[in-house]
């Protein structure tokens, strides 16, 4: 039966011997490949050097020559219970990148303080560094014990001051060890002059960490790649396509797509040029074809409705390493890419700031090259997204700036912003929406459209009106399903109960009354004035996004609206606009 294996990663300030634990780790659990210790010890002879452990892991000339490890360096030792994996992560300030590389891809974390030079400001750095990380298995190896004679008040001081720092970072240390890495006292073996230390050695420290879950153990997650239709030999199947990233997904199963909350069943699982299967594990590229036809965007996220769920929002918490030859700056909108959505974001607040080039820690308005940064970001509209310390493969992101990648990031927790409430209640009625025996692929193909709310807004003397009930006849007259819709409407009739200052409960309103009125197949033509971002982000909430068009006489954000009309344009001109963009999009089209 193959052994499980697990990630670690080493770090701590230059020469504090993190190559020689890890020397030391591969040769005293006999990992080491036949021979190879006899010939890095005769290499030392011929060269007249002294042996040192650290040799067996610093194979490049370079760095042996310099002394310091630049790279993070991959190897490997077992133990009883598992094989490992460990990455020696550089200490030194200049390579501080290749350190955040390393120590990403790692479960756990050894952590080596020099015992004679005592807790240096670059351990706090780095335990600082492993925090943003996420990284919560650390065990703290204090190491060259032989030095000070392996006196217990020398381990107990470090014990407790790094204890106190560790705690303000939320990180509670597995194991303080005391070791002698030189001697290889406390790595495989508690013997020796540390006999008065009656805790675990290293092997038995990270025999103790627990293993992540394997991704095939985890919620399911596919995000949406494209959807493939089919024409020929009267084939209709549209194929939802993408990459599982965790989980497992059958035939069968029920299905939920985030963030726009569609729930449906999965029919079949398709693949190319494959044995037929009715399963869909991580790690795989497959489509599956649903039991009824709702419209999916590139993007979303495929889900079992029955596991637990990503967030969905536009506000997150990250710890970003920005690599961009331009600052981060927050008066610049950039591009968020997570799995494969692609949304555009902006820099909303900078917590903290790690410098690269000299490890100092600071508050500031920008984030240079290499800092390394916690921050809130703000995106454009919703995303779906995991917690990088539930679920990495959806919990990562990168920037884009101008095409080039300029930064990347992990997601720490979720916040909620001015629609969170909104997207709660969204999502509670989606779970108990009673369908119709009529599906929505049905009614389009009957309709000749794809049901669309066609919201129109702007500053309350321009003339709405005029152009929803001028395009709600052109539609009709092309026997289209159309309703006009005006607020003024339902403040008349069904808000005749609310008090007309009560604005954002009418909004709401006219959006659940629009989404009543799509699902019956109808293009609703709407027109509400004065429409702020925020009232427009809960209409978007309510009816999804992908399902507005909004036409817009005022100033709103370029990315909430579609069209942009000029009001001292001729309302013919202007209609002409709109039935434009309608069979631009698809939404009308011949029967």
């Amino acid at each position: 039966m193959e052994k499980e294996q697990m990630n670690i990663v080493i770090v701590g300030h230059v020469d504090h011997g993190k190559s020689t634990v890890v020397g030391r780790l591969m040769s005293d659990t006999g990992s080491l490949p036949q021979g190879k210790l006899d010939q890095v010890k005769e290499r030392c002879r011929k060269e007249s050097r002294v042996f040192e452990y650290a040799f067996l892991l610093d194979a490049l000339k370079d760095e042996q020559s310099q002394g310091i490890t630049i790279d993070s360096a991959r190897c490997f030792f077992k133990s009883a219970k598992r094989d490992y994996i460990i990455i020696d992560a550089p200490g030194h300030i200049e390579f501080l990148k290749n350190m955040v590389s390393g120590a990403a891809r790692a479960e756990a974390a050894l952590l080596v303080i020099d015992a004679k030079e005592g807790l240096m400001e670059n351990s706090k750095r780095h335990g600082y560094l492993l925090s943003m990380l996420g990284i919560k298995q650390v065990a703290v190896c204090i190491n060259k014990m032989d030095l000070v004679g392996y006196k217990q008040e020398v381990y107990e001081k470090i014990k407790k001051e790094y204890s106190e720092f560790l705690s303000k970072i939320n990180i509670k240390a597995t194991e303080f060890l005391p070791i002698s890495a030189l001697n290889g006292e406390n790595i495989v073996s508690n013997k020796g002059n540390l006999s008065w230390f009656k805790g675990r050695n290293i092997l038995q420290t990270l025999d103790s960490f627990e293993k992540e879950k394997k991704l095939t153990d985890k919620p399911f997650r596919m995000p949406v790649q494209d959807i493939y239709k089919f024409t020929a030999s009267g084939d209709e199947r549209r194929i939802i396509a993408g990459r599982a990233e965790s989980g497992t997904l059958r035939s069968g199963n029920e299905v939920i797509f985030l963030p726009s909350h569609k729930k449906t069943i999965v029919s079949s699982v398709e693949s190319f040029n494959e044995k037929p299967s009715d399963e869909f594990s991580v790690g795989q590229s497959k489509g599956v074809t649903l039991a009824e036809q709702i419209y999916v965007a590139r993007g979303e996220i495929m889900c079992r409705s029955k596991e637990q769920l990503p967030y969905v929002g536009t506000k997150i918490k990250s710890n970003i390493f920005w690599m961009g030859k331009q600052p981060f700056v927050m008066d610049k909108e950039y591009k968020l890419k997570i799995g494969t959505a692609k949304v555009n974001v902006r820099l909303y607040e900078i917590t903290s700031v790690l410098d690269a080039s000299n490890l100092n820690s600071s508050s500031k308005d920008k984030i240079e090259r290499h800092e390394v940064a916690e921050v809130i970001l703000e995106c454009a509209k919703p995303i779906a997204f995991d917690l990088n310390s539930e679920l990495q493969p959806t919990g990562r992101f990168v920037i884009v700036d101008n095409y080039d990648i300029v930064g990347g990031g992990i997601i720490n927790s979720y916040i909620e912003d001015s629609q969170s409430k909104t997207r709660e209640q969204v999502f509670l009625r989606e779970q108990k929406w009673d369908n119709s025996l009529i599906s929505f692929n049905e009614r389009g193909s009957n309709y000749g459209q794809v049901p669309k709310l066609i919201l129109i807004t702007g500053p309350n003397p321009v003339d709405k009106k005029t152009i929803a009930k001028k395009l709600e006849k052109i539609l009709f007259d092309q026997g289209r399903k159309a309703y006009f819709l005006g607020i003024g409407n339902l403040l008349r009739g069904l808000d005749s109960d609310i008090s007309k200052t009560k604005r954002e409960e009418h909004i709401r309103r006219l959006g659940e009354v629009s989404h009543i009125l799509m699902d019956a197949g109808l293009l609703v033509v709407a027109t509400a004035s004065d429409l702020t971002d925020e009232e427009l982000k809960m209409m978007q909430t309510i009816t999804f996004r992908d399902e507005m068009i909004v036409i817009s006489f005022g100033d709103l954000n370029k990315d909430m609206i579609d069209l942009n009309l000029d009001e001292k344009d001729p309302v013919e001109h202007n209609l002409s606009k709109i039935m434009d963009l309608l069979r631009f999009k698809k939404i009308i089209f011949s029967f």
